[in-house]
């Protein structure tokens, strides 16, 4: 009875062919158009050029082509399919685990550390490479306060967890403002206030070095166990019945999407909304099969980065902050499908 329960909870709409080669494709389009839009506009055939000459080492177009895209909007856009990835795998992933549409990547505190830390880094004076290593550091840290606030004998619910989340948040987000405070208002300052509205202008092959690979390892084991991902909002006693470990599952989906989490806030800030809006989206047009879901919300928050962060260096001579434009995007959008499909459950 409970296994014909579980499986009509996830019976839903499938992706169909032309929606498997729409969604393959999409990331693929976003990072062409990307690369030909900017203030320095480049036709596509320069593009292809650009790159073909990146590999065989001869030089078919200008200098300066060269260099705008190998040097600075390749690594951003890699970037950008990164960090669009990673915070949609793990909104889709919090919000089945929590049984929360609302869940985020930053539901357990992780944000907020890995800001914290990337704040504290920037006080310091260190170099781009420091400040990821501590943000990520810091990341993690808030997700072991988290356990421990947590995970005490008396909890066994992940509504303590979500608790201490949101208290360990707190507590860093309050760091944050201490940081700030402190910092000198003429020159560190502006610094950390422009990287904790997320921007994605200081990728470089180094900093992909660092922070792809977390994300990588943790999208990847997301996506071998998305079948399932299916059971997580189950009980206890429901979950004992498909035979599989639903505390091991829960351990593993959280440190993947808190190692995911950390990782792109350590490279470009905080970037919001993308981890609740591309799942929610999916979720509406594939269903809450999180065999389909997950790669969909993978796929399609890639180019939905990559297509706003292109937005963000072209409207004007000033880069916008990346978490401004997701929020404009973001929150109109998110009302609109509220309102047209009369809320979700899981």
């Amino acid at each position: 009875m409970l296994a014909l329960k579980s499986k009509r909870a996830v019976s839903t709409a499938k992706i169909t062919l032309p929606w498997k080669i729409i969604l393959v494709l999409l990331p693929f389009a976003a990072a062409l158009f990307s690369l030909c839009v900017g203030r320095y506009a480049m036709a596509p055939a320069d593009v292809f050029h650009a790159l073909a000459d990146g590999f065989t080492g001869n030089l078919t177009v200008s200098l300066q082509i060269y260099t705008v895209l190998w040097k600075m909007r390749l690594p951003r856009i890699l970037l950008a399919l990164l960090a669009g990835a990673g915070l949609s795998a793990s909104g889709c992933a919090f919000q089945s685990l929590f049984s929360n549409p609302l869940a985020t990547p930053d539901t357990l505190g992780v944000a907020s550390g890995a800001s914290f830390g990337a704040a504290l880094a920037l006080l310091l004076g260190l170099h781009l490479l420091g400040v990821q290593l501590i943000s990520l550091f810091f990341g993690l840290v808030a997700l072991g306060l988290t356990a421990l606030a947590g995970t005490g004998k008396q909890q066994r619910n992940l509504n303590s967890v979500v608790l201490a989340g949101i208290m360990i948040g707190s507590l860093f987000t309050a760091l944050v403002s201490l940081v700030k405070f402190s910092a000198d208002t003429e020159s560190q300052l502006p610094a950390i206030t422009y990287w904790l509205m997320g921007s994605l202008d200081s990728a470089s092959y180094d900093s992909l070095a660092l922070g792809a690979p977390p994300i990588l390892f943790g999208i990847l084991i997301l996506l071998l166990l998305r079948w399932r991902l299916n059971i997580l909002p189950l009980s206890e006693e429901e979950a004992r019945t498909t035979g599989v470990n639903i505390k091991a599952i829960r351990i593993v989906t959280i440190l993947c999407a808190t190692l995911i989490t950390a990782s792109v806030i350590s490279m470009c800030g905080q970037v919001g909304w993308v981890g609740l809006l591309i799942p929610h989206m999916c979720r509406m047009k594939f269903g809450n099969n999180h065999i389909a879901l997950l790669p969909a919300s993978v796929l399609a928050g890639g180019a939905f980065l990559v297509i706003v962060d292109t937005a963000a260096r072209s409207l004007s001579a000033a880069e916008f902050p990346i978490s401004i434009l997701t929020a404009i995007i973001g929150a109109p959008f998110f009302i609109y499908l509220m309102r047209r499909t009369g809320g979700w459950q899981l």
